[in-house]
């Protein structure tokens, strides 16, 4: 039989804490001296308050905790349990990282307003071409909603058309459209000169008649700026926009601050 204080360093909690589960039923002393009011509790209780530290370390209510651990629950089911919790906490995380990219992404926008030079926009028409291309839905057109979709998505149309034995013929292009159902649908694409690849959409991109573009310098994450510059050109300039941009990745290496983008945006 062990004191309260010492089950309480054998079990890794605070004595207030064993008190409190005392008091609201969920782990009650094996014994309670009738004189002292001294708590007593067994070695064998500590399977119960793992169970309990557990439950509670995976964000059940103490009122759930009690039901669970009433309920006999076994180590497999607790191991599905931290397995479950802890897609969500990555998730969560996940989800976290990608606000505060977006979050900082526009703080390095607000940063450069104005100071963007504008004198290397050029009005041009970009050809037609044959691509093979895969897709997918990003729920938002923001930096932090495209990169985690279209980086996927290149390494997919590069791998199905190496597998192929298939050579691109240009550099990558990557262009949007409104998703049917929200969002926006990304497509990435290689130019090529073959009628059809195993995996992957065989499409031909229209000629862009007038279309205005950039250079964009270093990670895409960061290309809010650049993109605004452009948008303020095309306005300044007495353009009208016809829809998103084509990027096109004229350099890229494995320091994407190398990265050298071409943003080419259809204009009216």
């Amino acid at each position: 039989m062990f004191n309260i204080g010492d089950f309480a360093r054998h079990g890794r909690v605070s004595v207030r804490m064993l008190r409190h589960y005392d008091a609201i039923g969920l782990l009650k002393p094996a014994r309670v001296d009738p004189h002292s009011g001294y708590r007593g509790y067994e070695a064998a209780q500590l399977s119960r308050l793992n169970r309990i530290v557990a439950l509670k370390d995976l964000g059940f209510t103490l009122e759930q905790v009690a039901t669970i651990v009433d309920d006999k629950v076994g180590i497999d089911e607790l191991r599905g349990m931290l397995r479950l919790r802890r897609a969500e906490l990555e998730n969560q995380l996940a989800a976290d990282r990608a606000r505060l990219a977006a979050i900082e992404a526009r703080l390095r926008t607000i940063e450069v307003e104005g100071a963007m030079p504008t004198n290397d926009v050029q009005v041009k028409r970009i050809e037609a071409v044959r691509v093979a291309e895969v897709t997918g839905v990003a729920a938002g057109f923001d930096p932090a909603a495209i990169g985690p979709v279209i980086g996927p998505l290149f390494e997919e149309v590069c791998g199905h058309l190496e597998k192929a034995g298939v050579t691109p013929v240009g550099p990558g292009i990557a262009y949007y459209e409104d998703a049917p159902a929200g969002g926006v649908l990304v497509h990435a694409a290689m130019p090529v000169n073959v009628p059809a690849v195993d995996g992957v959409s065989i499409v031909d991109l229209p000629a862009i008649e007038r279309a205005a573009t950039i250079m964009h310098h270093g990670d895409m994450d960061n290309v809010l700026s650049t993109v605004q510059t452009l948008a303020t050109w095309i306005e300044d300039n007495g353009h009208t926009s016809a829809g998103y941009n084509r990027e096109v990745t004229l350099k890229w290496s494995e320091d994407k601050a190398e990265w050298v983008t071409e943003l080419q945006e259809p204009l009216r």
